[in-house]
């Protein structure tokens, strides 16, 4: 487990000392940009329309829940999407590694594939494979003939693979005053970079930091005009009990409870839990994004809420993909939370791909 202070000071220590290499980062990865826009390095288009999902920060900005989002639209509008994932934190090292080729069969588990694009196979029963090469697996789904449009996950800096729309996310709790690159900063490329996203969403939006929201937006608008800025909430959606049955949020049983999770921004999880169970959360524990639980730490989760008195478990559905072979002692929830968009955004997305439409 880890202490979030603690590793937030270790971090802002560890950006202080990197920034006199920031320069050469942001330098390298500008050049690199600018060699796929001049053709110097080749970009692939294919056949099938690409919706590209990603971020310039290091760390959480909701591309899952989006990704969950537009699968969702897509298949509402009568489309047959499929997921192109790059399988962080699976040990698998296939050009081509099949996560669930539609209707709810998942063929690699989390510890292969990364807990993501299982939760994502699960959530969607779409087709969803894993590879570095996204050109690789987009080539493959369209052999496959069984998808006529491609979500690629955290697709921003992979510039091999041609999107007909390039989304850029952004979190809501933690916006940048500036854009200090890494080795220096949080930041994968220089700002410059946002010139590629066709439009911009800010994650999490939930009447927090409304006015620096408000200012961030502004800043986009006058930045890149022409470029709409639209603003995601999160929302307790239901819970899936200790028997794997999905009930409403009013089914969260009274008593203290202990809160986990392997997220990259535990913050906004604990907030949302402590929000439905009024207050009841009274132990958190925070494990690093994309944690492989073992049973130490279901034995360590055990002695902390028998300790402190809790009653039950509760842990987010990305890590419940990771935990079916482990146990508790005690009843564990899962919450399942929901990305709402607003119209216009919909109507944006799907303006978009005119030729799959028709």
């Amino acid at each position: 487990m880890s202490n979030n202070k603690s590793k937030n000071k270790n971090i802002k220590i560890l950006f202080f000392l990197g920034r006199p290499l920031s320069p050469l980062y942001a330098l390298l990865m500008s050049f690199r940009a600018w060699l796929y826009a001049r053709g110097f390095k080749r970009q692939e288009r294919l056949p099938l329309p690409v919706i590209s999902v990603g971020n310039l920060s290091m760390g959480g900005t909701g591309k899952t829940p989006m990704v969950i989002y537009l699968g969702r639209l897509l298949k509402k509008a009568g489309l047959r999407p499929a997921v192109l994932s790059r399988g962080y934190g699976g040990n698998s090292k296939k050009a081509v590694n099949i996560v669930s080729m539609g209707g709810g069969e998942i063929l690699s588990d989390a510890q292969e594939a990364g807990d993501e694009p299982v939760l994502l196979a699960r959530e969607l029963q779409i087709p969803v494979i894993t590879g570095r090469r996204r050109v690789i697996t987009g080539r493959y789904i369209v052999e496959q003939g069984c998808a006529d449009v491609l979500i690629m996950d955290d697709g921003y800096q992979h510039l091999a693979l041609a999107r007909d729309l390039n989304l850029a996310l952004f979190n809501a709790a933690a916006l940048p005053e500036d854009f200090r690159v890494f080795p220096g900063g949080p930041w994968r490329e220089p700002q410059t970079a946002l010139k590629r996203a066709d439009c911009f969403v800010i994650n999490g939006a939930e009447n927090i930091n409304e006015e620096q929201v408000k200012s961030f937006c502004l800043r986009l608008t006058d930045a890149y005009p022409g470029r709409p800025v639209f603003r995601g909430h999160y929302t307790a959606d239901s819970l899936i009990d200790p028997e794997g049955i999905q009930r409403p949020i009013s089914a969260l049983p009274p008593g203290p409870l202990l809160a986990f999770c392997g997220i990259a921004r535990p913050e906004s999880f604990y907030q949302t839990v402590n929000t439905i169970a009024k207050s009841r959360v009274i132990e958190r524990a925070s494990f690093q994004d994309h944690h492989a639980f073992q049973e130490k730490d279901m034995i360590s989760l055990n002695r902390q809420a028998e300790e402190t008195g809790c009653t039950a478990l509760i842990t987010t559905e990305k890590d419940m993909v990771k935990l079916n072979a482990l146990s508790l002692t005690l009843p564990l929830w899962i919450l399942r939370v929901k990305l709402t968009m607003p119209p216009d955004f919909e109507r944006f997305v799907l303006t978009a791909l005119p030729t799959v439409l028709q």
